[in-house]
């Protein structure tokens, strides 16, 4: 059978994007159709300083920290890629821990696993692509970024392997431009990883009402799922979000809550998790938009397993002033114990410290529950019916 060629209709979709966005194609064009002043494309690589072919660090310990750039001075990255060897699972991209410092601060304003940053989530690996990132062939193992981002005085990235093996090979560009001056009302680049694996109320997971009637309220956003929290100016621009769902029941009646400025109760309130990312209808298909889509589906059992969605704000910013807050119910009502991880992206007037991402302990994964998982499940079933019974398995439990 002839693989599809996922990355035409993309290319077509991101086409469209700027046919029905016309003033962002011409902003576009016309910037690189305009001679620029004061400033000078600089890149950082892996490549070989002999001049040999080996470009590339090698064999980054565990626990070992490698300085990727040190740049001083203003400028803006636009353009990072890296590629690194083993392949996933061996290496599992969340145990590689991404940092970037900016203006000399010895604090990161980016801190996320890299995986998860460039939207592969968990220890996999899969080609995906949108307008800000990308995985790229092969199998997703090239991992690409153009988000912008500029900085006055210093740039440093870094990354620490967490893992508990070799990095054997890491390959990587980091592009940018060197300015005289720093760019007015210029903002600076933030990312942030969470992860938690959530806890359903005592009356049990009653997603859909399907195990009681009385179905709870949550109109505060009481022990939701917490994907961001910042202080400053700015605009929240996006988010890479991995679900791994331990049940066959649809994971994302949860709505999306963004508090600005310090509010109490959500400044924007959303009507589903589907519905934030620009779906419907509790979906269970890929699809790849510029701007949104789901990279990755179980598409199995329900949505039993592990589902990544992306959104990113374009041409939509979530504005703030002072303070913002972003968090997704996990289940209407924080019904649903599920494994929730997630990348936000925004940008501050300044550079701000992050809260600790989740240690490595913290963020170990949970399996994906099997087909062996699910007879068990029945087997339990069997046995809670009582004795003498041969339940088929879709019995309701008697009142």
């Amino acid at each position: 059978m002839k693989k599809k060629n996922l990355y035409l209709p993309l290319a077509l979709l991101m086409l469209l994007s700027f046919s029905l966005n016309p003033l962002r194609a011409q902003s576009a064009l016309e910037d690189i159709s305009t001679i620029k002043h004061g400033i000078k494309s600089k890149r950082i690589s892996s490549f070989d300083r002999s001049g040999g072919n080996n470009d590339r660090f090698e064999r980054i310990a565990p626990g070992e920290k490698r300085t990727l750039a040190d740049i001083k001075g203003a400028g803006t990255i636009d353009h990072i890629w890296i590629t690194m060897s083993p392949e996933a699972p061996r290496l599992n991209r969340s145990d590689i821990i991404l940092r970037i410092y900016w203006d000399g601060n010895d604090y990161p304003s980016v801190e996320s696993p890299i995986g998860p940053f460039f939207g592969q989530g968990w220890d996999e690996t899969y080609s995906w692509a949108s307008l800000p990132l990308a995985a790229s062939v092969v199998k997703g193992n090239a991992m690409v970024c153009y988000f912008k981002m500029p900085f006055a005085t210093g740039a440093r990235i870094e990354i620490e392997n967490q893992a508990d093996i070799n990095i054997g090979a890491f390959y990587y560009y980091i592009d940018y431009i060197e300015q005289e001056k720093p760019a007015e009302d210029m903002a600076y680049f933030h990312a942030w990883y969470n992860y938690q694996v959530t806890v359903a109320p005592p009356e049990g997971e009653n997603e859909w009402g399907l195990l009681s009637s009385e179905v709870g309220k949550n109109p505060v956003g009481e022990n939701n799922y917490k994907v961001m929290e910042t202080e400053g100016k700015g605009q929240y621009v996006g988010i890479n979000y991995y679900v791994n769902c331990p049940t066959p029941i649809w994971y994302g009646e949860g709505d999306d809550m963004f508090f600005i400025d310090g509010a109490e109760k959500p400044t924007m309130n959303g009507t589903g998790t589907e519905d934030y990312f620009n779906s419907s209808w509790s979906p269970n298909e890929k699809y790849q938009h510029p701007y949104f889509g789901y990279a990755r589906v179980p598409d199995e059992i329900g949505w039993l397993g592990r589902t990544h969605c992306y959104r990113f704000h374009i041409d939509d910013p979530i504005y703030f002033d002072k303070s913002l807050r972003f968090t997704i119910e996990h289940g209407h009502n924080n019904y649903l114990t599920l494994e929730l991880s997630s990348v936000a992206y925004w940008y501050l007037d300044k550079p701000s410290k992050l809260d600790p991402i989740p240690s490595k302990e913290e963020r170990k994964l949970k399996p994906v529950i099997n087909f062996l998982d699910m007879h068990r499940w029945r087997d339990q079933w069997r046995k809670n019916m009582g004795e003498g019974t041969n339940p088929w398995g879709n019995e309701q439990i008697p009142e």
